[in-house]
């Protein structure tokens, strides 16, 4: 009789898994939070709260990444136009337009876009990038939303420009660990 895999289920299990693999020549895709949560020094560090209750919000990494993606610019609010419904009556495919309105030219155009759900467990929705030869800088994706937040969407220019958008979205259920 086949049995179903059972995702490990302890930090400690996935270690293990990890350890298990690297000594069978075999390479393992993980998510980076289980990867830190595999590492060896990850083994002698406590559990942090956020990996106590992993549907939890982690404001930490959401700053994380905005500071990351602007580096030591300084976000522009004109330029970017972000599209979400105000209210999301199905928040496990929430449709979000992210669009930039500035010219795009064989100078300067957007190399990336991303876009950010600040309550959510993982922050980083969704990450797009483009070439000069794209024309355009506009995409049209769907997200899933844990609770009633604020999406974010930051556009990088190849002059080092950073733009950014925001809007509140009121979320009718979780969508989220359902």
């Amino acid at each position: 009789m086949h049995r179903p895999i059972q995702p490990p289920s302890s930090p400690l299990t996935r270690r293990a898994l990890v350890a298990g693999a690297a000594v069978a020549g075999a390479a393992l895709a993980l998510p980076s939070a289980a990867w830190a949560q595999a590492s060896p020094a990850a083994a002698a560090e406590p559990i942090s709260a956020h990996l106590s209750n992993p549907l939890a919000p982690n404001p930490v990494e959401f700053q994380q990444q905005i500071a990351q993606f602007t580096g030591q610019a300084t976000p522009q609010a004109q330029g970017l136009l972000l599209e979400v419904a105000v209210l999301a009556d199905n928040p496990s495919a929430v449709p979000i337009k992210v669009k930039v309105t500035l010219p795009i030219t064989d100078d300067d155009w957007c190399e990336e876009i991303i876009v950010l759900a600040d309550l959510n467990p993982s922050p980083l929705a969704c990450r797009l990038q483009f070439t000069a030869a794209a024309g355009t800088a506009e995409a049209a994706v769907r997200v899933r939303l844990s609770q009633t937040q604020t999406i974010h969407a930051l556009a990088r220019m190849k002059s080092g420009k950073v733009l950014a958008a925001q809007q509140s979205v009121t979320v009718a259920a979780s969508g989220c660990g359902m």
